[in-house]
């Protein structure tokens, strides 16, 4: 006769499990409903979203959309903000304010605030907890609390092709030129020569392209050799195991 308490801890197993696959269906089922793309903006009307763009569920603060322009095939992490104007139901006038080129990348949590022009170019990849702003508070009054004085608005311009590692600051009036690399927790403000790395706080040039003489100071790793022309993923698959085992090639 079967132990009493062996069947309920059974059953309690086999609810737990159950109740664990629903779940993770449900939320699976909520997060692609609530997506936004192009063809199911949900609430928020954008200036416009380019075809292939996601934004994933659930999202961030998200204000001014009708001035906010979403290129193609962008990928936008979830819980992002992308805010136009200091609050909502700003008119912004005729143009713009926020425009991400065609696939732009923003990391998990990431911040774009644009209460002033602020362009993100084409293949720009930015990591998680990103901050780019093109406002910050003022502090010119010793007396007044800094919070409660006046931001100063200057505009953000980031190249295309540029890489924004985790948890780096974008300041107003930063210009990042093509190709700029910006570490991990970098603080950036100014102006960025194209094909730069830039890191620490504030962010300050570590390494450049130089036409004549590559990347000075010179890489400490060997450059990846590109994909041979013609070759499929499957092969480089198959490839990439047979190395790993010679056996399993035969």
């Amino acid at each position: 006769m079967p132990n009493n308490r062996n069947v309920f801890s059974s059953l309690a197993h086999w609810r737990r499990r159950a109740v664990s696959r629903a779940v993770h269906r449900g939320w699976a089922w909520v997060r692609d409903s609530g997506a936004v793309t192009a063809q199911y903006p949900g609430r928020l009307r954008f200036g416009r979203i380019g075809a292939g763009t996601r934004l994933a569920f659930p999202q961030g603060t998200v204000f001014g959309e009708p001035w906010i322009v979403l290129g193609e095939h962008c990928v936008i992490a979830e819980q992002v903000t992308l805010t136009a104007g200091m609050m909502p139901g700003l008119d912004l006038g005729p143009d713009p304010i926020l425009t991400l080129g065609d696939g732009v990348v923003l990391g998990r949590g990431s911040h774009v605030i644009a209460d002033t022009t602020v362009r993100i170019g084409s293949d720009t990849y930015c990591g998680p907890y990103v901050y780019i702003t093109s406002t910050n508070h003022s502090y010119d009054d010793p007396h007044e609390p800094v919070g409660k004085q006046w931001p100063r608005m200057e505009p953000v311009e980031i190249g295309p092709g540029c890489w924004i590692g985790t948890g780096a600051v974008v300041l107003p009036g930063a210009r990042l030129g093509r190709n700029v690399v910006v570490a991990a927790g970098a603080v950036v403000r100014g102006d960025v020569p194209d094909h730069a790395v830039v890191a620490g706080a504030p962010a300050r040039v570590v390494r450049r392209w130089d036409p004549d003489t590559g990347w000075q100071p010179p890489l400490r790793t060997p450059a990846p050799v590109p994909i041979p022309a013609g070759i499929t993923s499957e092969q480089l698959v198959a490839l990439a195991r047979s190395e790993e085992s010679p056996e399993a090639a035969e």
